[in-house]
């Protein structure tokens, strides 16, 4: 039997593309299609189900099963053979379908005879829209030829149904009871600040109009003049963006220009044009199956990577277009952007001067586009899972970049409590200046020092603006995850010199990769594991892989010429662990001895204590670690045996909990008893509340982000040291779930500035 039968898929295309265009019901355009792709493709059935609200495929129209089953037969995602194509976004290949576990009987259908199953997603935009599959009694395996075929006409289906040229998508997802009821989203804060104003949704997509192609050779020429006028764009977005790029944003830029000249996207775009689709089709296609893969894992660095190509993807159409300037419309003067996702490109092209701040459904901490908004000082969040589809451009909107709190089609006393906090973020960010160069000193004269943490450039002028101390943590893995390539040494070491030079005398503590979980490099093999949290990490990794850790500390050690260094090892568990790792350090110091290079004037190694295992040992590692500094966020949340990142579990511990405080006040303890240096670097330690408790512990050094430098300070000089830490002894032998009410009655009695 031939794969597919005489003219080939480009025949099949030109024949729906006819379909298409007639005059009549949706449902006889559907019941044609799928005689006309059976025929094509040598089937005795082919289906189309289309997807319903709740995740529902209905059968919408079938040659060779039971008519009357159309609009019958339903079935969830992830139930039946069908169910499984949409669950999963991939192709299902089977030559004898009811024997497959997977395999849903529907006795309405008529299909008992048909053993070969050939079932391929309909996907637009990364969603799965439906499941296109055709049928056959022989059992055999469909070649690949079909596979590819049926793709490319659900590609072209899928566009057509997402554009209404069938019907409206209100027939398929019925809509909302209330769409223009107020919303509210609970996002992550990427990039702090406080925005009010009305939103656009940012919609560079161009709409493909034109899907099957006249002739083939043509669109090839059209693709490649596209991506060289795509590459010079991005070329010259390099030299000529208002936003001045240096250091991670420039780097960021660099690494999308390394995705505009991947030779395996311009492949696959050549590929699709020879199936019969046109330039701006095949484009559409690539990503979407991008897209679709990438969804399927839950992989922080392959998002990413998907955001970049999507921005090109774009881009690449608009150039396909003849609309390659890549300007952006007139926005408001108080734009807020809504995105799925952006890539940073996208996001310079708005500019700064009416654009207030973004929401995006995707997004972390360490994306491409969230450096380039930190840069830019524009609020953002992330991971606001929905807002897309319920916005409507125009809506009235808030956001706050701090909380990630975000309300759509706020109410009016919502927008006025908006507007409050920005003035009263105003008012207290003019109120922390006053404050900045003043001491941390409580009211009967103890000094807490407070530090705050940093990672990029970017955030090194913070160091002045909060007034902070200096940075107890200074995450070193950030300027590897950012690049496609392992950094240089000479980069690294010029990259920790500028940090240096920018802290001036403060101190920089600066903590070794800290690596795995769900930090991983883009251009480093990794392999699946169960619990990343609990697995091949950090120290663990440094001291499997030993050449690492002394090419960092090598960079290291050169940056910090003339200096103090201060190391802190990750995820320590014991003491024979750091021994090994600062062994690898202490031979570093000796080549560079030996080489007769300059050195640091002392280099200090201290142990962040992250695992509850080595709270036991602190005598023994106080005598090898310069200083110890407790990782409250993964202390307690292995402590309590919680993963804060399960919305149905974080909340089952307080970081005021008596055990947690219990737990660090032995910490303190033991610490003082060896003679050590402790300090707090985690979310608990920029909490006012939370920071009154741990100096009531007994802890002089606290490490939070830089916006939180003010608020604490604040806290402290209302703060008399000896009455909180009695009293903060006694709670210690509560059982309460929280202590979080005693010590909010406890400031409030005592005038103690917690906000």
């Amino acid at each position: 039997m031939p794969p597919v039968a005489a003219g080939g898929p480009r025949v099949l295309l030109r024949r729906l593309r006819e379909i298409m265009a007639e005059q009549t019901s949706a449902q006889t355009r559907l019941d044609k299609l799928v005689t006309v792709i059976a025929s094509n493709m040598v089937a005795e059935v082919c289906s189309i189900y289309l997807r319903r609200a709740g995740k529902v495929l209905e059968l919408f129209a079938t040659e060779g099963l039971n008519p009357a089953a159309v609009h019958r037969t339903r079935m969830k995602e992830g139930e039946g053979l069908v169910g499984l194509v949409a669950e999963t976004g991939e192709a299902v290949n089977l030559s004898d379908a009811p024997s497959d576990p997977h395999f849903s009987y529907r006795p309405e259908t008529g299909e008992d005879p048909y053993h070969a199953f050939l079932g391929v997603p309909i996907v637009r935009g990364g969603q799965v829209f439906g499941v296109l599959t055709v049928q056959n009694r022989a059992a055999r395996q469909y070649a690949e030829e079909e596979v590819e075929a049926l793709q490319t006409v659900a590609m072209v289906l899928a566009e057509v149904v997402a554009q209404g040229g069938l019907f409206n998508i209100a027939e398929l997802d019925e809509p909302e009871l209330s769409p223009d009821r107020p919303r509210k989203f609970i996002g992550e804060g990427l990039s702090e600040g406080v925005a009010v104003g009305h939103l656009v949704l940012h919609e560079p997509r161009v709409k493909v109009e034109r899907m099957i192609a006249d002739n083939p050779q043509e669109e090839l020429v059209r693709l490649e003049e596209a991506i060289g006028s795509l590459r010079d764009a991005v070329d010259h977005m390099l030299d000529s963006s208002e936003l001045d790029l240096t250091g991670e944003s420039r780097e960021v830029i660099e690494a999308y220009r390394m995705f505009a000249h991947d030779q395996g996207w311009r492949q696959r775009m050549r590929d699709a044009v020879r199936t019969g689709l046109t330039a701006e089709a095949s484009v559409e296609r690539v990503q979407d199956e991008m897209r679709l893969r990438v969804s399927r894992f839950g992989d922080a660095i392959l998002r990413e990577r998907a955001h970049d190509l999507d921005d090109l993807a774009r881009r690449l159409l608009r150039h396909l277009s003849g609309d390659g300037h890549d300007t952006v419309r007139d926005l408001p003067s108080d734009a807020i952007l809504i995105a799925r996702a952006m890539g940073p490109a996208e996001l310079l092209d708005y500019g700064r001067d009416r654009l207030l701040a973004i929401v995006l459904e995707e997004g972390a901490l360490t994306s491409h586009v969230a450096i380039v908004a930190r840069a830019m000082g524009l609020p953002l969040v992330g991971s606001a899972e929905g807002i897309t589809d319920a916005s409507r451009a125009g809506d009235s909107i808030v956001v706050d970049g701090e909380t990630g709190e975000v309300h759509l089609r706020p109410a009016g006393e919502i927008v006025a409590a908006f507007e409050a906090k920005r003035t009263l973020r105003a008012h207290r960010v003019a109120q922390f200046a006053s404050i900045r160069d003043l001491p941390a000193v409580t009211k009967d004269g103890v000094h807490i020092r407070l530090l705050m943490n940093a990672g990029l450039l970017l955030d090194m002028p913070h160091l002045q603006e909060s007034g902070a101390d200096g940075i107890g943590l200074f995450r070193t893995e950030l300027q590897f995850m950012i690049g496609e390539t392992m950094p240089r040494l000479a980069d690294q070491v010029a990259f920790y010199k500028e940090v240096l030079d920018a802290a001036g005398d403060k101190l920089v503590v600066f903590r070794t990769l800290d690596l795995g979980g769900d930090k991983v490099l883009p251009y480093a093999r990794w392999e699946r594991e169960e619990n990343p949290a609990l697995g091949w990490r950090a120290i663990r990794i440094a001291l499997d892989r030993p050449a690492l850790l002394r090419y960092q500390a090598r960079a290291l050690l050169t940056a910090a010429a003339g200096k103090v260094l201060r190391i802190l090892l990750p995820m320590v568990s014991d003491v024979a662990e750091f021994n090994a790792a600062r062994a690898l350090i202490d031979r570093e110091m000796e080549r560079a001895r030996t080489l007769a290079r300059p050195q640091p004037r002392q280099v200090l190694v201290g142990a962040m204590l992250e695992v509850p295992a080595l709270a036991f040992m602190l005598p023994q590692i106080m005598r090898s670690a310069d200083f110890v500094s407790i990782g409250s966020n993964d202390l307690l949340s292995l402590a309590f045996a919680v993963d804060r990142t399960n919305p149905r579990v974080a909340r089952r511990y307080d970081t005021l909990n008596p055990a947690a405080l219990t737990l660090i006040r032995q910490i303190i303890t033991s610490a003082a008893e060896g003679g050590g240096e402790v300090s707090l670097c985690g979310e608990m330690a920029g909490r006012p509340l939370d920071a009154m408790a741990l100096i009531g512990l007994g802890l002089r050094t606290l490490s939070m982000s830089p916006g939180q430098i003010g608020p604490v300070k604040m806290m402290i000089r209302s703060l008399n040291y000896g009455e909180i830490s009695v009293f903060v002894e006694k709670l210690c032998g509560r059982t309460d779930h929280s202590l979080r009410t005693r010590l909010a009655a406890f400031a409030a009695e005592r005038g103690v500035v917690l906000r």
